[in-house]
């Protein structure tokens, strides 16, 4: 677009959508218009596998937990105390892995790279912006193509098939809640088992349980397996997550040794551009801004995700 006087950059030169294209952009301008009344999720066979696995483990944690230890003691204020403790950890950590499987994680409006909206951005001479071939937008700073997700997505950290989401933007806040509980909730069945086993020993396998002892042995020792995996994974991603965001980096751009072409947020600022406000319990609370949606079905063309 010689007349503008700015340069459209794109990798394999699509050149930008015209008004005979098959795109439609007042459909795509309708359905931008209530995005937030529409819950996001990709069909991915193998993320939607996972995430069920995820439920899973989390279920059969909190059954050998409950039903294998908690009840059969004969200490009350321990059985209540510990079950209330564990059972609030995996309700925060399943309502972390919900919002951040169900939250658009920032995606680019699809095929919004038309002349009018070129000319709505009143760019200057000489400025440089990119599209993406792919799903034919305009690329903000940050933003970079998931193959699976089939979109742009601003600040895309990762794509995660724990989560069946990219973990961007929007929803890196309940990505970093969810591991932050699953890794507690794990230390917290660890140091269960660590007592029942010596209980056990202790009364000679006789009233630690109401299973047999066979049964008792190897739902521990699997319980014991799944909280050190889960442990071991969902502390790293913490951590890396944390990292990530006081140094105001994705992993994408660590990796790709991108130089910050940005001003960068650090430390608190980087905090609390992600969470949101100033250091507080709401920090902690994955149900901060939720609202139930209107159910609807909307096909969708050209990419994985449907709107419910």
């Amino acid at each position: 677009m010689p007349s503008s006087g700015h340069r459209l950059r794109d990798v394999e030169h699509h050149p930008l959508l015209t008004e005979n294209d098959s795109y439609d952009s007042s459909s795509s301008s309708s359905s931008e218009a209530d995005v937030a009344d529409r819950v996001w999720f990709i069909r991915d066979g193998c993320g939607m596998i996972c995430a069920v696995m995820t439920w899973l483990l989390v279920v059969y944690a909190d059954f050998v937990v409950t039903f294998v230890m908690l009840l059969p003691s004969k200490d009350f204020w321990y059985s209540v105390v510990n079950g209330v403790v564990f059972n609030c950890l995996a309700v925060l950590a399943l309502s972390s892995h919900l919002r951040t499987m169900l939250t658009d994680p920032g995606a680019v409006p699809k095929g919004n790279a038309t002349k009018e909206y070129m000319e709505s951005l009143q760019l200057k001479p000489g400025e440089v912006i990119y599209k993406c071939p792919k799903c034919c937008c305009i690329k903000p700073e940050r933003a970079h193509h998931c193959s699976i997700c089939k979109r742009c997505i601003r600040k895309m950290d990762h794509h995660c098939p724990w989560v069946n989401n990219c973990v961007g933007e929007k929803n890196q806040r309940f990505f970093v809640l969810f591991t932050m509980y699953i890794a507690l909730s794990s230390v917290h069945a660890l140091i269960l088992c660590g007592l029942q086993f010596i209980s056990c020993v202790r009364g000679q396998w006789t009233e630690c349980s109401d299973f047999s002892p066979p049964i008792t042995v190897i739902l521990l020792i699997f319980l014991c397996l799944e909280g050190l995996l889960f442990f071991t994974f969902t502390a790293v991603m913490f951590g890396t997550q944390i990292h990530s965001i006081c140094n105001d980096e994705t992993e994408i751009e660590r990796l790709k040794s991108e130089k910050p072409t940005w001003e960068r947020r650090l430390r608190w600022e980087g905090m609390k551009s992600v969470f949101g406000g100033p250091p507080s319990l709401l920090w902690m609370n994955p149900f901060v801004g939720f609202r139930f949606r209107r159910l609807q079905t909307r096909p969708r063309k050209g990419g994985p995700e449907f709107s419910v």
